[in-house]
Parts: structure tokens; C-alpha cells; sequence
């Protein structure tokens, strides 16, 4: 039997358009998808805060840091610090005394202590640094208790524990703020104010990623030496990565790419697939440890996560972001960020950031100073210099809380919604849910309701409004 060419264009383009339905139509959508939304959180601006009166929840290394920042911001009151541990709380105070008048009342040894400091009237602000599974519920009791809410990445590990902070923070109007602090990055916010300029053109495509090698190093697991075990106190980041297996921190790498793409103001998210590899080191690595120090014997023989998980992303405007984790690789650091457009391309890893706009090669140093000089935001104008010298991962965690608390001050929308919070974090067990089906597609919620395509959008980088509070 024979075909003509012009049968055979038919049959084969018919064949196509039936893959690409078929392809479409092979989402899943085993996750709540929208709801009525009650109160759009976006843009939403409180009554203003002349001062912003904190209490923290989880004082370990992350959370007194937190302690830290804020005790050197115009305008904050450390009023409570709560964690199981007394001499945490204790090291956290004698790190402020010189900047607090007043010492704050502590929470120590009990279980249920933090919901003493959420429901203290004389509290406007709590900041949640506790391990990831104790975060969403936390932040939806002191929203409930009339708080706002600052919490650590990821804000929540299951896409309802994502509508649950979606929803109170709805219905109660309190802020609900994920503290993504790898937004504030330097090299970050100058990319996205160039996006915004128009410099990379129309974005197609963007890369991030949290490639942090925890594992590998003897030292990390020697508990005689200060710097060991760097998966977290108690081991239970460890216990994260066992029977779990996806991109389980994927904020960091994706909040920039979010931010220059406009995701929940302007686009959405679509559909993500996932896969992983297997598990080349940590499952080794525990039976070593193990055989050298009894303490670890409970970690050996565990279902650890394979090494590297990728995930590729779709959104509504049919950009695409690859999104990488890998913590038990011996690999540099790197959180990708790339962001490639129709006029040009920006990469922050392998360090030194590096932009282009041809296929000719990466701009020269002098030329790159040139766009920094021209194209960094008001936002690290401002305060760059104080923030380096405070620190926080170069500063950036500064610049985060230095936001944070002047928004609050003069009555402005946060950088940084709930929306975010929730999209962000969702990532990590719709991976988990591709990468155990064999990386099908899997539906992402709009945590908007459909908002994002008339939401304007965030981070106020140009400094329009507010920018009045001193750093000290």
C-alpha cells in the first residue's frame, strides 16, 4: 500500500496534534487546585507599625541570627525568645544586650511555649526558625492570634498545609512572609531589575537550583568538632532526606527566577515533571559514620533520597524553569540562577556572575560593572554597605529583615505574600509526587484563584515608597 506526501502531511500532523493532547491532557491533579478567595493578600498593605514589636520561635543557628538582624533595625522591640533549649536563648541574649533596652522574656523546656509567645498582646511580629515540619502550623496559630508572620523556607511540606496559610492569612489579613532571603541577593536583584527594564527581553527560560554538599566531608559527622553534622541540629534536616525523595528545598534557587518572572502577578505556574537519581553517597555514607560512632547507628540502613533530583516547570505563558537539589554530592555550591531571554542571558554560578547578550561570550568585566553601575536597585543602594558589615550570607539577610520591618512600619505590602510562600513551597511535594510516579506531570495550584493575572507586581526594588528606617 502507498501513501502520497500530502496524505502522509495529514496523517503525521494529526498524529502530532493527537501526542500533543495527549501530552496535555496526561497532567494529574491528585492536589486541591484553587479556592473562593476570600481577601486578596497581594498587594494588601496593614496599618502601619511605628514600632514592630517581635517575638521569635526557634533560637538554633538560624534563629538567632534572626535574633541578631533585628535587634539592629530602627524601630523593633525583641519583646520574647522561645526555644526548647535554655542556653540557646541565653547565648542569643548576651549577643543583643548591646542594642536592646530592655531583655526579652524567654520560653524554655516546654513543648507548648510558643503558643504563650503568640498569644502575648504585646506582640506584632513572630518569626518562625524552627525544623520545616513544625513551620505551617506555627505560622497558622499566630496568624489565628492576630500576629503577623515571618517564617523560614520551606513555609509548609504539603500542598494543605500551602492552603492553610493561604487561607488564614486570607481571612484574618495578617502578613504571612516566607523569608527567602536568596531574593535579596545582590547579583538576584540586579538581574531582576534589568528583566524589568527590558534587558534580557522577553524571558523564555530560567534555571535555579540548591546544590549544597552535606554529606561527604568526614568533619561534618566527627561530634567532636564545632562544625559537625551540618545537616541541623538533632539530625532531623538528616531525617528529611530519609523516605523522601524529591526537590525538598526548593525555595532558594526558585524565589529569584519566581520574582523575575513574574509568577502570581503576571504568570503562573503550569505543571511540573520530576525525576531523581538514585542514592550514589548518603546511604554509604551513614554505614560508615555508624561503624565509627554508635550515636548514628538509628541513620544506617534508612531509604535516603537519590542524590540529584531535577524538575522542570511550566507556567501559564509557556516559560520553563529547571530547578535542581542535590546535598550529598561533593560539588561546589551553586544555586544556578540563570535567567535566559530573547536579547540576552544572566548566570550567577560558577562564580563570578557572568551576562551576555549574544552567542559571542560573557560580557567583560568592565562592561559588566558598567550594567551593575547602571541597573542595581534602589533597594542595595540604600543600605549595602551596613548590611555586608551586619552580614547574613553576604548581607542579603540584612537587606531581607531591614524590608521586612520597614514595610511594616510605614504601612506597605510586604515583598513577599503569602502566595509566595505557598507556591514556593509547593514545589517540593508535587516533585516528591512526580518523582514517585516516574516524573508524570503534576498540576500546580493557583493559590491566586485566578489573581495573577491582574496582580500587580511585588518587591518594591526601586524603593517607590517607604526606604525610612535605619540601620544601626
Amino acid at each position: 500500500m502507498t501513501t502520497n506526501r500530502k496524505e502522509f502531511l495529514k496523517i503525521t500532523g494529526m498524529g502530532g496534534v493527537g501526542l500533543l493532547a495527549g501530552g496535555q491532557n496526561a497532567k494529574q491533579s491528585p492536589f486541591r487546585q484553587s479556592h473562593k478567595q476570600k481577601f486578596n493578600m497581594h498587594g494588601y498593605a496593614a496599618p502601619a507599625l511605628e514600632v514592630v514589636r517581635v517575638g521569635f520561635i526557634g533560637i538554633g543557628s538560624r534563629g538567632s541570627s534572626h535574633v541578631r538582624r533585628f535587634s539592629r533595625i530602627e524601630g523593633v522591640e525583641i519583646k520574647a525568645l522561645c526555644d526548647l533549649y535554655a542556653n540557646q536563648v541565653n547565648e542569643s541574649i548576651e549577643s543583643i544586650q548591646k542594642y536592646v533596652e530592655q531583655e526579652p522574656a524567654t520560653y524554655t523546656g516546654n513543648q507548648e511555649g510558643w503558643k504563650k509567645v503568640c498569644m502575648r498582646e504585646d506582640i506584632d511580629l513572630i518569626i518562625i526558625a524552627t525544623p520545616w515540619k513544625l513551620h505551617a502550623p506555627m505560622a497558622v496559630y499566630a496568624m489565628e492570634q492576630d500576629k503577623h508572620v515571618g517564617v523560614e523556607v520551606p513555609a509548609a511540606m504539603s500542598t494543605e498545609e500551602c492552603w492553610g496559610l493561604v487561607e488564614t492569612s486570607e481571612r484574618t489579613r495578617k502578613h504571612c512572609m516566607m523569608l527567602e532571603n536568596c531574593n535579596y541577593d545582590s547579583f538576584e536583584l540586579l538581574t531582576l531589575n534589568m528583566a524589568r527594564e527590558g534587558f534580557f527581553g522577553q524571558i523564555i527560560h530560567g534555571g535555579g537550583a540548591y546544590i549544597h554538599d552535606r554529606v561527604t566531608s568526614d568533619d561534618q559527622w566527627d561530634r567532636n568538632k564545632e562544625n559537625h553534622n551540618k545537616f541541623g541540629f538533632n539530625e532531623w534536616r538528616l531525617k528529611e532526606n530519609a523516605n523522601r525523595n524529591g526537590n525538598l528545598y526548593p525555595t532558594h534557587g526558585l524565589g529569584p527566577i519566581s520574582n523575575i518572572m513574574d509568577l502570581n502577578y503576571g504568570d503562573q505556574m503550569d505543571y511540573l515533571v520530576s525525576i531523581s537519581s538514585g542514592d550514589f553517597t548518603l546511604a554509604n555514607k551513614m554505614e560508615q559514620v555508624a561503624e565509627q560512632d554508635d550515636y548514628f547507628e538509628p541513620y544506617a540502613g534508612l531509604n535516603y533520597r537519590g542524590n540529584m533530583n531535577t524538575s522542570i516547570i511550566r507556567t501559564q505563558k509557556e516559560r520553563t524553569i529547571m530547578l535542581q537539589h542535590d546535598v550529598s554530592s561533593p560539588r561546589p555550591y551553586s544555586r544556578i540562577h540563570l535567567v535566559s531571554g530573547t536579547h540576552g542571558i544572566a548566570r550567577k554560578y560558577p562564580l563570578p556572575g557572568r551576562i551576555a547578550s549574544s552567542h559571542e561570550g560573557w560580557l567583560s568585566k568592565a562592561k559588566l560593572n558598567a550594567l551593575k553601575e547602571e541597573y542595581t536597585p534602589n533597594v542595595i543602594n540604600k543600605v549595602s554597605d551596613k548590611a555586608q558589615h551586619i552580614g547574613g550570607h553576604g548581607g542579603m539577610d540584612t537587606v531581607m529583615t531591614w524590608r521586612l520591618i520597614d514595610c511594616l512600619r510605614n504601612g506597605l505590602p510586604l515583598d513577599m505574600d503569602v502566595y509566595d510562600a505557598a507556591l514556593l513551597s509547593a514545589v517540593g511535594p508535587l516533585s516528591e509526587w512526580s518523582a514517585t510516579h516516574g516524573g508524570k506531570p503534576v498540576s500546580i495550584p493557583d493559590f491566586t484563584a485566578a489573581a495573577w493575572k491582574t496582580n500587580k507586581p511585588g518587591m518594591d526594588i526601586s524603593l517607590n515608597q517607604g526606604g525610612t528606617t535605619k540601620i544601626m
